[in-house]
């Protein structure tokens, strides 16, 4: 069977013989056609149950039975379940076109936005009835919304009444500059009769039904783009009319919505007309161009004169970790506090997101950044070496995933800074930061000579997806830790999510034992009155080597009443026996309750020591390194300038979209320059076991 391992593009059909192969792939093909098969059975069966309906401010939240006919599109409700048999539904609603979207307040609530828009505010019993659900509704949705312009009267059944229309209303909307000429140029014309009314109407025929309806919808586009540019040469200051005041920012949200929601329609209807499939794109007139290209070209010039040498990224700078110093101050920051004074740069940044929306991409203001990489802020998470290095000299596999827990848990407050609602530089490819800690014997005298060496290494190994390389190492306990993570952050109304995505494998030479892991989701609330943060996740621990793992929640806070930054935990055995349960604060007192040894300990992390990590000098850090890479926007940001700030942020990210050009261009792939790509993961190139 080692013949049929598949890989990325198919099964590997080596050795087999030419009748083996068809039939292999005939088996692959009826697997396949049975998965859709089993997927639409599932799609097909109706769903019912009970969920808590807002009905009104007087009588506030209501359980209601709600019926989903998937074969219909239909979302029902009755007020009870026997209801349904005698009485009409109470209320309905088509999910063609509807949005189904969880709330970000609690785990239970979520919303069902329809096309008509009515809304139901509905809540589950649980997280997980919630995901149910909402994926079942979504489905539906989905199905119905993709069958909207196949099941549609073809658009050139109604050719004169889309003629007239245009004809009607062309005229009021080409009042604008002269260049855009005479929409019927050169065009002959004829006249169709409509029998309606008994009247003959001239008509310009086109090979594209919609061609004049596309016209006036470039048209539409530019007008906006227009308005746009008006209101950004506002000034941003003013007693009177001036570009960041709440109309103008809502104007300029409402008009760039109109126009995509245009866009869309009009994607539907040339479907409609032509039979492509949906989600092709449409081929728009040249002047629909977005004018941001010119607006970026001459900061695009500037930028290029002071570029570094592109080849330069990938060379190899050896790091001497007998230079690194202690960072005695470490990383401290301030809460971000009340934002009024920055709401107009929020609200402008919140009219140009939707709900869902990856962040990936977007431009976040200054002023909410920490004055350090997120490469230096995994280095953080290394608060504790101490319980860290302990961890190999546990006797038994037991002991030694308890000791894991215990320093997984440990290390998350003083990366966090408890509730500070800030986030770190975005890393530019090719970035790096090195650091080390010196870890006191716990036997015999502790000189400088007996200490024990743990180094740090990161590199960003990618721009999209922006993924963070990094390892750490401890050569005098044979024990090393790498990790590729990527960040995922998504906009969720009133609040941001990011998603760690990736694992973190902690390898125990010695024992032969690797333990895997995930990092806890962030989480900024209230973006817009006083920004907070909070971890909330599920995350486990698991060692396939000894069959132990743990199950680890970070809680976050409900909609009303509950406590921040709480987390629980269970350790198990191979037999899947409990054998520890954890309880408490991340970020506070944790009660370690060993269920197997009848005993229990509790740490109170804001009382443990953090020791600090050894950095070299600036003076001896190599051109990309993050302190040096970073160095104008850390001292501008010290400094409160956040102009100048953003000037040389703006000038880092300029550089990085040259370089990535640079490499489309030329067909040359990014040579990392300490990790290799195996797989979907990164791995240091030099680990303890190679």
């Amino acid at each position: 069977m080692a013949a049929v391992g598949g890989g990325d593009d198919g099964p590997n059909l080596e050795g087999l013989s030419e009748e083996e192969k068809q039939k292999l792939l005939d088996v692959i093909k009826r697997a396949k056609e049975f998965e859709v098969e089993e997927e639409k059975l599932v799609l097909r069966q109706p769903l019912e149950g009970v969920l808590c309906k807002y009905t009104n401010v007087m009588k506030g939240w209501q359980f209601r039975w709600f019926v989903l006919v998937p074969e219909t599109g239909m979302l029902e409700y009755y007020e009870k379940e026997e209801h349904k048999k005698v009485q009409r539904p109470r209320g309905s609603v088509h999910l063609a076109g509807a949005v189904i979207s969880p709330s970000d307040e609690d785990s239970q609530t979520f919303n069902v936005n329809a096309a008509n828009t009515e809304i139901y505010r509905l809540r589950a019993s649980d997280a997980k009835e919630r995901v149910h659900w909402v994926n079942r509704l979504r489905a539906v949705a989905e199905y119905h919304s993709n069958n909207i312009a196949q099941n549609a009267p073809p658009i050139y059944r109604h050719e004169s009444r889309t003629h007239s229309f245009a004809q009607e209303t062309l005229p009021s909307v080409n009042k604008r500059p002269s260049s855009y000429g005479d929409l019927y140029d050169n065009q002959p014309s004829t006249t169709v009769t409509v029998r309606s009314h008994h009247k003959t109407v001239t008509t310009v025929p086109s090979p594209d039904p919609l061609h004049n309806v596309k016209e006036v919808l470039s048209q539409v586009t530019d007008h906006e783009e227009e308005l746009v540019d008006k209101m950004e040469e506002l000034p941003s200051s003013g007693h009177f009319l001036n570009s960041l005041d709440k109309e103008i920012l809502l104007l300029k949200a409402t008009s760039k919505a109109t126009v995509l929601c245009l866009e869309q329609c009009m994607n539907m209807l040339q479907q409609q007309a032509s039979g492509v499939h949906a989600g092709r794109g449409l081929d728009w007139s040249p002047n629909m161009k977005s004018r941001s290209s010119t607006r970026s070209s001459s900061v695009s010039s500037i930028i290029k004169e002071n570029l570094l040498p592109l080849e330069q990224q990938s060379i190899t700078v050896p790091v001497n970790h007998d230079d690194d110093v202690s960072d005695e101050h470490g990383y401290t920051d301030t809460d971000l506090g009340g934002v009024e004074e920055h709401k107009s740069v929020i609200l402008h940044l919140l009219s140009q997101l939707k709900l869902g929306m990856d962040l990936t991409r977007v431009v976040l203001p200054t002023f909410i950044l920490e004055k350090r990489s997120l490469l230096e802020m995994f280095a953080d998470c290394m608060a504790h070496p101490d319980i860290f290095a302990k961890i190999p000299d546990c006797t038994d596999p037991e002991s030694r995933m308890l000791q894991v827990v215990e320093w997984y848990l440990t290390s998350f407050h003083a990366a966090r800074q408890g509730s500070v609602a800030k986030k770190p530089y975005n890393p530019i490819i090719g970035e790096t930061f090195h650091c080390s800690w010196d870890i006191p014997q716990t036997l015999g005298d502790d000189t400088q000579s007996d200490n024990i060496r743990l180094t740090y290494c990161a590199e960003q190994v990618s721009h999209h997806p922006p993924i963070s390389a990094f390892y750490f190492e401890c050569p005098k306990k044979n024990m090393y830790v790498n990790a590729s993570i990527w960040t995922k952050s998504k906009f969720m109304g009133m609040s941001i999510g990011v998603v760690m995505v990736g694992k973190v494998t902690l390898s125990l030479v010695e024992h032969n034992e690797d333990y895997v892991f995930s990092l806890p989701s962030a989480y900024a609330r209230s973006i817009l009155t006083y920004p907070w943060v909070e971890l909330g996740d599920r995350v486990t621990i698991t060692c396939q080597q000894t069959g132990y793992a743990a199950a680890i929640v970070f809680h976050t806070k409900p909609f009303y009443g509950g406590k921040l930054h709480r987390v629980s935990a269970e350790v198990k055995n191979p037999e899947g026996t409990v054998i520890c349960k954890v309880n408490g604060d991340w970020n506070g007192t944790m009660e370690f309750t060993n269920t197997s040894a009848g005993t229990s300990k509790v740490i109170d992390v804001s009382k443990l020591e953090i020791k600090r990590k050894k950095v070299r000098p600036m003076s001896k850090l190599g051109d990309f390194e993050s302190r040096k890479l970073w160095q104008h926007v850390t001292n501008a940001l010290k400094l409160g300038d956040i102009e100048t700030a953003t000037e040389h942020k703006r000038f880092l990210e300029e550089r990085q979209r040259e370089g990535e050009k640079y490499r489309k261009e030329t067909n040359t792939p990014f040579a990392a320059k300490y990790f290799n790509k195996e797989g979907d993961v990164w791995v240091y190139k030099k680990t303890l076991k190679k």
